[in-house]
């Protein structure tokens, strides 16, 4: 997971910043900063071996490495008295297969780490859109109120009394899980 520290601050005071914007902004912030306090040492370890071995200072650290150990058991340094200690490459095919094991690990847990997060602000996406079906509902039911006693006319299209319906947050999840079982 990237480091928080680097990532935006709060822009309070900001021309095009209203106040709940950067609350929010803020909010979110403090929530991944008290996730990342709560990670454990292994995943901590994990995700910072992680971020290392997706670098570039890692595939220049092991371009040195190999080709140093290649060039040496090539016999090509015997001249200043470097001697070939894996002229086979037996040790070296050994050593980047054990390195790959863990480090493929090290990247499942990160990952796995990474979807529970994902899954976490999908689920919290999901009820904030299922939030705001419900409010624009109740909102266009009251517009439709006020034209009404207002004596405003008001377009009958069945469009329009669609939206006015309430909307069961419950069956919206059936009809998604029926359409894409796969997905739940």
């Amino acid at each position: 997971m990237p480091n928080i520290n680097s990532q935006l601050s709060t822009s309070e005071g900001e021309p095009g910043m209203n106040e709940v914007l950067a609350r929010n902004i803020h909010t979110l912030l403090e929530k991944r900063r008290a996730d990342e306090r709560k990670a454990s040492i292994e995943q901590k370890l994990a995700d910072a071996i992680t971020r290392f071995t997706g670098s570039m200072p890692f595939v220049y650290l092991h371009a040195v490495l190999f080709g140093l150990w290649i060039v040496i058991n090539l016999g090509w340094l015997e001249w200043i008295g470097l001697r070939a200690f894996d002229p086979s490459f037996v040790v070296l095919a050994m050593v980047a297969s054990v390195e790959a094991i863990f480090l493929s690990t090290f990247i499942l847990i990160s990952q796995n780490r990474m979807n529970a997060a994902s899954e976490r602000r999908a689920d919290l996406d999901l009820h904030i859109s299922l939030l705001a079906e419900h409010e624009i509902t109740k909102i266009l039911q009251l517009v439709s109120q006020l034209a009404h006693q207002g004596g405003i006319r008001e377009s009958n299209t069945p469009e329009l009394a669609e939206l006015k319906r309430d909307v069961a947050p419950e069956k919206i999840l059936e009809k998604i899980e029926e359409k894409n079982p796969q997905s739940w």
